[in-house]
């Protein structure tokens, strides 16, 4: 299973109608849209603005869970699955932001730019940052469910 995309449950709303979304690893996550179609693309904003919080507050990733029958797998965009990976290298590593930006030879600044889920961060720059914590980035393109 892909690490940044998790199984949700869409509930009839039979009192307002539509969706209700839910997240079973993420439980923060929650929102509802009108249409199936509606419902899911809300639960992937939903889900983004739960990691940009999860982020903000140094706070970890769950392991997604196996979907059970019936749930939809959700992923978060891939900036917000790369700025999460960063963060958990960082925290990983047990590196500063002064000592990321050392090592990528960038001003401070830059580096809490890189770390920032809400700072749109260049493709090479993010290869560069995880490379110097020791990861690199693996991209799957997958049929739309």
């Amino acid at each position: 299973m892909d690490r940044y995309t998790y199984p949700a449950t869409l509930t009839r709303d039979e009192d307002d109608g539509g969706f209700v979304v839910t997240f079973r690893d993420i439980p923060e996550a929650i929102t509802q849209g009108e249409s199936l179609e509606e419902a899911l693309i809300e639960a992937a904003d939903c889900l983004e603005e739960a990691f940009a919080g999860r982020i903000h507050h140094n706070d970890v990733f769950p392991v997604p869970s196996l979907p059970e029958k019936g749930e939809f797998l959700v992923s978060v965009p891939a900036q917000t699955a790369m700025k999460a990976a960063m963060n958990q290298a960082v925290v990983e590593v047990g590196i500063s932001k002064v000592e990321l930006a050392r090592r990528l030879g960038v001003d401070e600044k830059e580096a809490r730019r890189i770390l920032d889920p809400k700072y749109g961060t260049k493709l090479p720059l993010m290869e560069r940052a995880l490379a110097v914590v020791g990861k690199r980035l693996v991209v799957t393109v997958q049929d739309a469910a």
